[in-house]
């Protein structure tokens, strides 16, 4: 193959600006690199928007500010050993007062729960393809700020009435899928193959410590302020922050102005192989993609993890809150350290999945061991809870395991498409993305359905639903599933006459 000469770099796409191919020393991923630097600020943008999207996880049991056991299935009142806050375990007694209240059934709750994914999913597509066309940069920061200011508008849309709170949640959502669809064509551009599983680790991470840290403190602005002021707090910092994404975020090495010359060349080369020929010159081989074994394999997957996921940050606080009966601050530093241990293992499993490919392991094969542990673990764990005796040490114990085993996944499925597509990784990513998202429509509407008719059975029959549908994705992944560079995702060499 021809040499690329020096005028690459004037070409209308910018995926064609290539550096003279020359020996480039092996870098290995720093703290103090931009690539890392861009990362955590990616991180820190997840940990926004993960923190807006859950923030009504917790502030729900406030909002609706009802002890209602419908669908407990035991009798257990066990609080927190010693009462460890020191504050009644009766939360209408201790919410503050003039904070308005509603009377929504678990069935309404579980609507409003899955409207936030009305305009994700399509989002996800469409953010995908103009990330790719215009830039993260530009796509997520302006996703970001419009997320961020339905979010300080969400108390005045539920005062409004219920149709009004589902729009604005709609609303929401579009801001929300943008963010999440247009962040991975950064990686496109700045990962280098053997450093995705950390980089992408690292920047998903900010979505479990977003979930971690507003259910923490969710619950205790919540006892002491109101629930408003969760909504009002997490909206200014998107504000706010959106600001230092537009400066610190560049969409490649190439425009970023403060990167060193050596750390540039070393990721330009570094993809050289992947990103030859821009995709604006040749079509998407959509039949292809539909046809592609490897590609469904991750949708269904993907889609069994999210269900998964979303039962663990959806219903958490209203398990942990049908099992021991506690205030929503009590509920709050519960339901929170699962995801803490979510944070910690979603890092570490991206430093030893890119570990095991330095020792010669098959990227396959980390792939496949990746997403088994985040899956088949996590939902076994779960079935096992309505069986056991309720009780603080058990319960917790399973649901920090399920919750920390989970994340092993972010070094699995979800970068599997920059495997085997890194050309089309920016739509596909996005598309990928918005079919696994379809679970988080079903599940609180499916969820909700079940607590709300069967009081006594409910929970048991959620978590079986969740290990079926988890399983299934699960086996279909490891039959099917590949990291090799699809036919379909290679370039197409043009011969010149």
């Amino acid at each position: 193959m021809a040499e690329w000469s020096a005028t690459v770099g004037k070409r209308k796409c910018s995926q064609d600006r290539q550096v003279d191919e020359k020996p480039v020393r092996k870098k290995g991923l720093s703290l103090c690199s931009t690539r890392c630097g861009i990362a955590f600020t990616m991180h820190m943008c997840n940990f926004i928007t993960a923190a807006q999207c859950t923030v009504l996880n917790i502030t729900m049991l406030a909002m609706v500010n009802s002890m209602d056991h419908r669908f407990q299935f035991n009798d257990s009142t066990e609080g927190l050993p010693g009462n460890s806050f020191g504050g009644p375990n009766n939360a209408p007694d201790s919410l503050p007062a003039g904070v308005p209240v509603y009377n929504w059934s678990p069935q309404i709750q579980g609507i409003i729960f899955s409207s936030l994914s009305y305009g994700l999913i399509p989002m996800l597509l469409l953010s995908g393809y103009l990330a790719g066309r215009v830039g993260t940069k530009r796509v997520v920061g302006v996703s970001l700020f419009a997320t961020s200011l339905f979010t300080m508008f969400t108390p005045l849309a539920a005062e409004l009435g219920l149709v009004s709170f589902i729009a604005t949640r709609i609303a929401q959502s579009i801001g929300q899928g943008s963010v999440l669809g247009g962040q991975h064509t950064l990686w496109e551009k700045w990962g280098p193959p053997h450093e995705r599983s950390r980089l992408c680790s690292i920047s998903l991470s900010g979505m479990i410590l977003g979930t971690f840290t507003i259910i923490l403190l969710g619950g205790m602005i919540c006892q002491n302020l109101g629930w408003p002021f969760a909504f009002y707090i997490l909206g200014g910092i998107g504000c706010v922050y959106c600001l230092l994404w537009f400066v610190l975020v560049y969409d490649d090495p190439i425009s970023h102005p403060w990167i060193n010359i050596t750390e540039r060349e070393y990721i330009i080369s570094s993809l050289a192989d992947q990103i030859h020929v821009s995709p604006c010159k040749q079509p998407l081989p959509i039949k292809a993609m539909l046809r592609s074994l490897p590609l469904w394999s991750i949708c269904v997957c993907g889609f069994g993890h999210q269900w998964l996921m979303v039962t663990l940050m959806l219903y958490t606080p209203t398990y942990i809150n049908s099992v021991f009966n506690i205030n929503v601050r009590d509920n709050g530093f519960l339901s929170a350290l699962p995801f803490l241990i979510a944070w910690v293992t979603g890092i570490l499993g991206g430093q030893l999945a890119d570990f095991l490919l330095t020792k010669n392991f098959r990227l396959v094969t980390v792939r496949k061991a990746a997403t088994f542990l985040g899956n088949f673990p996590s939902s076994a764990l779960l079935v096992v809870l309505p069986y056991i005796t309720p009780s603080y040490i058990t319960t917790m114990t399973l649901l920090i395991l399920s919750c920390g085993l989970s994340s092993f996944c972010h070094s699995g499925i979800y970068i599997n498409v920059l495997d085997i597509a890194p050309r089309h990784s920016s739509f596909l990513m996005g598309a990928t993305r918005g079919f696994i998202f379809i679970a988080a429509i079903l599940t609180p509407t499916i969820n909700g359905f079940l607590l709300d008719q069967d009081p006594e059975f409910g929970w048991r029959n959620v978590f079986l639903l969740l290990f079926a549908i988890n399983l299934s994705g699960l086996i279909t992944y490891l039959t099917f599933g590949e990291a090799v560079i699809q036919d379909w995702a290679k370039e197409r060499k043009l011969t010149r006459l």
